[in-house]
C-alpha cells in the first residue's frame, strides 16, 4: 500500500465550538445568545433540539482534554462563548466565565496541547441582537472590547488566536437564507453584516498588535471549490462567484484592502449595496499570521439563471455524499490550497476544520465508521499533495472531537471522532479516533 508521509513539524488536532458542546446555557452567569433564542423558537432546528446541555463539556472539559491527550493532539481549537464573558455583550464582566476558560486552557497547557482560541463562533449575545446585532456598527465596538478582554486575560497561555469563524455563514446563512440565527432573509442586511464582521476582525487584530499580545493571529474562513461544467464563460464565471463568495469576499479586504469588484457589482445587481465608511479598509487590512481554512465539500457546477444568489447550479455526477448530503470532493481541497497561495502569497495555511457527517451506529460498544476514515484518507492525501507542491501548510484539525449540536440539524448529524450519547453524555471513541491517533503518532498513513 502507498504511504503518505507528513512533515515532522505538522500540527495535528481537532476543533469544536462553544455553543455546540458546552451546554450549561443558563449557569454561572452566562447570558443568552442568539442561538439560545433561535433554537428555542419552534421550527428553526430539527426535532426542536437546542444547545442547553449539548455535550455538557462545560462540566466535562477535563474528560474531553483527556480524550485529546490520548489522541496525541498537539493543538485544540475551541471558541469562547461571548455571552459567558459579557452576559449582555458589554458592560459587566462575568468572572465565572473567565474562570472556566482559564481552567480549560490551563489543563490543555498542562497536557502539552496548544490552545487555538476562536473569539467568535456565532453565539452573539442576544442583548446586542436586540439593538440590531451585527447590522449595528456598535456591535463592532463591543466586539473590540470583548477581544481586548480575552487577549489580556489569556496572553501568554494561548499560542494561536482566531477572530471570527466562517463569516460567510454568520452573514449570509444567518441573514439572507435565514437558516442560522438570527434567522433573517434580507440580502442587504447580509451584505451589511458581512462588512461589519470583517471590520470587527480588523479591529481585533489591531488591538492584538497594539497590545503586543504573544502568539499568532489569523482567520477561520469558509472554503469550497466549484469546477466548471464546461469552458463556457458563464459556467466559469458562476464557479468563480461561488468560490469568491466564500473566500475573496472575506479575505480580499484583509490582504488587498478592497472588496472584489465583481462581487460588489453582482450584489448591487441583486439589490444590495456595499456600505463602508472612511478608514474602514485601513482597519481591516491588518497583517495576519496565517489563514485558517474550513473545508468540507465541493462540486462541479454551471451557470443557471436565477438559481440562488449566485446563479449557479451544482451538477451531481457520481460523487459519494456524507450523511448531511455534501459531496465528497477531496480534490477540491487541493485546489483550494493552490487558490489561496496564488491569491494571497505564501502565508501559512492551517486547515482549521475538515470532517465528515456519517451514520454512526453504536454496536457492542463500538462505532465502526469506516466511511469517515475513508473521507479523512482522501482529504489528508490532498493535504500531502499540496505540501509536496510547495504550499505552506502548517497544521490540520479534524472536525470534530465530539458529536455535538449541529446547528439547525440538531443532534441528528454526527461529525465526531468520539461518539456522544446525548442522554447520558457518555463518550465512546470511534474507529476513526483510533485511526487518526495512529496517523498523528506515525506522521504518515497508508492508503
Amino acid at each position: 500500500m502507498p504511504i503518505i508521509q507528513f512533515p515532522k513539524e505538522m500540527k495535528w488536532g481537532t476543533a469544536t465550538a462553544a455553543y455546540q458542546i458546552e451546554g450549561a446555557a443558563f449557569e454561572d452567569g452566562r447570558g443568552l445568545s442568539i442561538w439560545d433564542t433561535f433554537s428555542h423558537t419552534p421550527g428553526n432546528v430539527k426535532n426542536g433540539d437546542n444547545g442547553d446541555v449539548a455535550c455538557d463539556s462545560y462540566h466535562r472539559y477535563a474528560e474531553d482534554i483527556e480524550l485529546l491527550d490520548q489522541l496525541g493532539a498537539n493543538v485544540y481549537r475551541f471558541s469562547v462563548s461571548w455571552p459567558r464573558i459579557y452576559p449582555t455583550g458589554k458592560g459587566e464582566l462575568n468572572p465565572k466565565g473567565l474562570k472556566y476558560y482559564h481552567d480549560l486552557i490551563d489543563k490543555l497547557v498542562e497536557k502539552g496541547i496548544e490552545p487555538m482560541l476562536t473569539l467568535y463562533h456565532w453565539d452573539l449575545p442576544q442583548a446586542l441582537q436586540d439593538h440590531g446585532g451585527w447590522a449595528n456598527r456598535e456591535t463592532v465596538d463591543a466586539f473590540s472590547r470583548y477581544a481586548e478582554t480575552i487577549f489580556k486575560e489569556f496572553n501568554g497561555k494561548v499560542k494561536y488566536w482566531q477572530t471570527i469563524n466562517e463569516p460567510l455563514c454568520a452573514a449570509f446563512l444567518s441573514n439572507y437564507r435565514g437558516v442560522h440565527a438570527p434567522g433573517f432573509k434580507d440580502l442587504q442586511l447580509a451584505v451589511d453584516v458581512s462588512h461589519h464582521l470583517v471590520l470587527a476582525h480588523g479591529r481585533a487584530v489591531k488591538v492584538f498588535r497594539d497590545l503586543g499580545i504573544e502568539g499568532k493571529i489569523g482567520t477561520a474562513t469558509n472554503t469550497t471549490w466549484r469546477e466548471p461544467f464546461s469552458n463556457k464563460s458563464e459556467d466559469m464565471e458562476a464557479c468563480k462567484r461561488e468560490i469568491g463568495h466564500n473566500i475573496d469576499w472575506f479575505l480580499d479586504p484583509i490582504f488587498k484592502g478592497e472588496y472584489p469588484q465583481y462581487l460588489v457589482d453582482w450584489f448591487k445587481n441583486k439589490g444590495a449595496d456595499l456600505h463602508t465608511e472612511e478608514g474602514d479598509m485601513e482597519i481591516i487590512c491588518q497583517p495576519i499570521d496565517f489563514i485558517g481554512g474550513n473545508y468540507y465539500s465541493g462540486n462541479i457546477a454551471r451557470y443557471k439563471e436565477n438559481d440562488g444568489l449566485l446563479d449557479i447550479e451544482n451538477i451531481e455526477i457520481d460523487y459519494d455524499q456524507t450523511y448531511i448530503e455534501w459531496p465528497i470532493y477531496a480534490d477540491g481541497l487541493y485546489k483550494v490550497f493552490h487558490y489561496l497561495a496564488e491569491r494571497y502569497g505564501n502565508i501559512p495555511l492551517f486547515i482549521t476544520e475538515n470532517g465528515a457527517c456519517c451514520i454512526d451506529k453504536l454496536e457492542n460498544g463500538k462505532v465502526m465508521d469506516q466511511d469517515r476514515i475513508k473521507y479523512y484518507q482522501q482529504h489528508l492525501t490532498a493535504v500531502s499533495r499540496a505540501i509536496e507542491s510547495g504550499i505552506n501548510i502548517i497544521g490540520y484539525l479534524a472536525w470534530s472531537l465530539l458529536d455535538n449540536f449541529e446547528w439547525a440539524e440538531g443532534y441528528g448529524k454526527r461529525f465526531g471522532l468520539v461518539y456522544v450519547d446525548f442522554n447520558t453524555a457518555e463518550r465512546i471513541k470511534k474507529d476513526s479516533y483510533y485511526w487518526y491517533k495512529k496517523v498523528i503518532a506515525n506522521g504518515w498513513m497508508e492508503i
